[in-house]
């Protein structure tokens, strides 16, 4: 095997390996000090950077646009077959770049962070696959695999944001959070179904023609939009954008480490990614590419405001997020897609580190005000001066209210299927209650 697939394996390959040993390790009831832990997992995602680096050195002096590794099927089932195949290109290494980067330092800063917790074994493993889970995503050859790296970035999302599992909330909002994401994820299996059906594949080979972003294989023009609607909604359920919006702020539960790497940094983009992954389908469709744009635009008007109004810090910095994964959909929609993969690069970076130094930034804040005389203006009260006041305080209730999103989908999505689950349960085991007084039934 060439030295670069074989690195590309190595990078791929190695956070899984590692979440099965130590998996493994905890389940026989074994433990390693919190210091091993450290020095494990910094001298991992050490090692990981200096993969990318060679991989991305062997690519430039190569002159070589990807990178691709086979590995044949996972199983074969009559014509379908699920494919091991790992690729790197100009799209994904920066992604991966920066996932193993910002991965490490959220590892090391969540060693002091969570000293001493109980969950703090737990927390390292669900790290080490979300890592894992990730870059399978990023370097999937195919939109079979990307799935398994989607929904292991799904369910350790989801078990972060359950972390502290002795409080109602942190478990509550998980759930929430976990069916809105298999409302969205039933998107993109729907998209990888027809993709089968109607391409015959769901590899980027097969599907585009040349290097990314290529062109679309011969289709017509009503499967391309079936396709690329049911791409973007699934995109969206990932990137808390559109219908899906409301359930960042409730991720906040979770400790922060997580939420900075998950809702800062990587697990947020993976829509981003998406949709720049499949962008020549996108482009192939007007509804697409202007559902793109209008969900992206819409989402960051909603984000903007209720950032605003937000009384602590995560679930502002959540808004925030939300805004510029608006803005980054909105880039991707009108076909800018170099500035979407730099918007998502700084981006990222930012919001890990905004995540990551919250109370700081609230001790710098308090300091500032206290040094100002208590006089600091309010931010962005520049944006509505020129309205009317009466639209001023609609807008200041809109927002406060979080656009009312909560209430919206209480009452006429899970409302109604609450009362469908009830009458249901009317026709459950019905006649198998044992009689009372006789405990042997």
């Amino acid at each position: 095997m060439p030295p670069e697939k074989l690195l590309l394996l190595i990078l791929v390959a190695t956070p899984g390996v590692l979440f099965l040993s130590l998996g493994l390790l905890w389940l026989l009831g074994g433990a390693i000090p919190e210091r091993a832990m450290s020095r494990l997992t910094k001298g991992v995602y050490a090692l990981l950077t200096i993969v990318v680096g060679m991989i991305a050195w062997q690519m430039w002096q190569t002159d070589t646009p990807s990178i691709h590794v086979s590995l044949g099927n996972w199983f074969t089932v009559g014509h379908y077959g699920f494919p091991l195949s790992l690729l790197i290109d100009r799209l994904s290494l920066p992604i991966v770049g920066i996932t193993v980067v910002l991965t490490g330092i959220v590892g090391a800063f969540s060693v002091r962070y969570l000293h001493r917790d109980p969950g703090f074994h737990r927390f390292f493993l669900q790290l080490h696959l979300f890592s894992f889970g990730a870059l399978l995503i990023f370097t999937a050859n195919s939109l079979d695999l990307l799935i398994a790296g989607w929904e292991l970035v799904g369910i350790t999302s989801v078990l972060l944001i359950g972390f502290f599992q002795y409080r109602p909330d942190p478990v509550r909002n998980a759930l929430r959070v976990f069916g809105i994401y298999r409302i969205a994820d039933l998107n993109l299996l729907l998209a990888v179904f027809l993709a089968h059906h109607w391409f015959g594949t769901a590899s980027w080979d097969a599907m585009f023609s040349g290097e990314w972003p290529g062109h679309v294989s011969n289709l017509n023009d009503n499967a391309v939009s079936v396709i690329a609607v049911l791409l973007v909604f699934a995109a969206s359920g990932k990137s808390s954008q559109g219908p899906f919006c409301g359930w960042l702020p409730r991720a906040m539960e979770g400790p922060t480490p997580s939420s900075a790497i998950f809702y800062g940094a990587i697990s947020v983009h993976a829509g981003a990614y998406l949709l720049l992954r499949v962008e020549p389908i996108i482009r192939s469709s007007w509804f697409a590419t202007g559902l793109v744009i209008f969900i992206g635009l819409t989402t960051a008007v909603l984000g903007t405001l209720v950032h605003r109004t937000c009384a602590d810090a995560k679930t502002s910095l959540a808004y925030a997020s939300q805004t510029q994964l608006g803005l980054i959909f909105a880039e991707i929609g009108l076909g800018w897609t170099t500035l979407a993969i730099i918007h998502i690069i700084g981006h990222a970076m930012v919001r890990t580190l905004q995540f990551l130094r919250a109370p700081s930034m609230l001790h710098d804040h308090h300091r500032l005000h206290a040094a100002a005389g208590g006089h600091l203006a309010p931010t962005g009260a520049q944006y509505d001066s020129f309205l009317p006041k009466y639209v001023q305080l609609w807008l200041y209730r809109f927002a406060l209210g979080r656009g009312f999103y909560d209430s919206i989908v209480d009452r006429f999505v899970i409302a109604p299927v609450l009362c469908v689950a009830r009458f249901l349960a009317i026709f459950d085991l019905q006649g198998t209650t044992p009689p009372r007084g006789n405990p042997d039934v």
